[in-house]
């Protein structure tokens, strides 16, 4: 598939659906995730008497923190922004670019201009949400083989048991499973809260910038940069 100028982005609150618009692009040169399971537990007083070995019992109530971190570098840039339906676009600094991101992350939810609301990372794919291959659908609207055939168009994949890395699709990093409700990876899951992206333009991870930092070096112009981003849903 044709490769993409960049990999990461950051999605202002004001962000619309057009990738090169009110988001950020970052040159990543490594992404941690990171999901801590918060599962209460305790040991079983008397457990080791009647069995040999101490018991924990443990109660899984479905709660997980979820956190990634960027580190890379911030050169000159062009960003684009919309302001009142007028698209403005200007080349900024690295530094620029650095100070508009921490003054983002210093801001509150209600700034749409400033603060960030979503996280995007692509990642190639070879499986698609219904767990065939991935391919193209003569109706474009169709992004896998199940809704395709279903709409009575034609499945051409794309991929196969010898595909290569960069034949894969372009999918954002997330953290739902493949599958409608009660199916596929979603058995006994009646409400899926995202649905498993087919394009790279869907959705990647909502939350909240939890840290940036970066350094500015006399020796270079670039900006070298860590930010930490954690899954959330924001309200307001």
């Amino acid at each position: 598939m044709t490769a993409a100028t960049h990999y990461v982005y950051l999605k202002f609150q004001s962000y619309s659906g057009n990738i090169q618009q009110n988001t950020i692009p970052l040159r990543a040169t490594g992404v941690s995730v990171s999901v801590s399971k918060t599962i209460p537990a305790f040991p079983v007083p008397l457990s080791g008497i009647a069995t040999g070995e101490s018991i924990t019992a443990a109660l899984d109530l479905g709660m997980a923190t979820k956190n990634i971190t960027i580190n890379g570098v911030i050169v000159d840039d062009f960003i684009t922004k919309v302001f009142d339906g007028t698209v403005t676009t200007r080349k900024f600094t690295a530094h620029e670019i650095a100070q508009m991101i921490a003054a983002g992350v210093d801001s509150t939810g209600l700034a749409k201009n400033q603060a960030f609301s979503e996280l995007v990372v692509l990642i190639p794919s070879f499986v698609a949400s219904d767990y065939n291959y991935r391919g193209t659908c003569s109706v474009s609207s169709h992004k896998n083989k199940t809704d395709c055939e279903a709409a009575g168009a034609t499945w051409t994949p794309t991929i196969t048991d010898n595909s290569e890395r960069l034949d894969g699709f372009n999918i954002p990093l997330m953290f739902g499973s493949r599958g409608d409700a009660l199916k596929l990876d979603n058995a006994r899951v009646p409400i899926p809260l995202t649905s498993f992206p087919d394009v790279e333009t869907e959705t990647g991870i909502t939350g909240f910038v939890r840290s940036f930092g970066f350094d500015m070096n006399a020796d270079t112009f670039e900006i070298t940069f860590n930010l930490e981003f954690e899954s959330a849903n924001i309200f307001p």
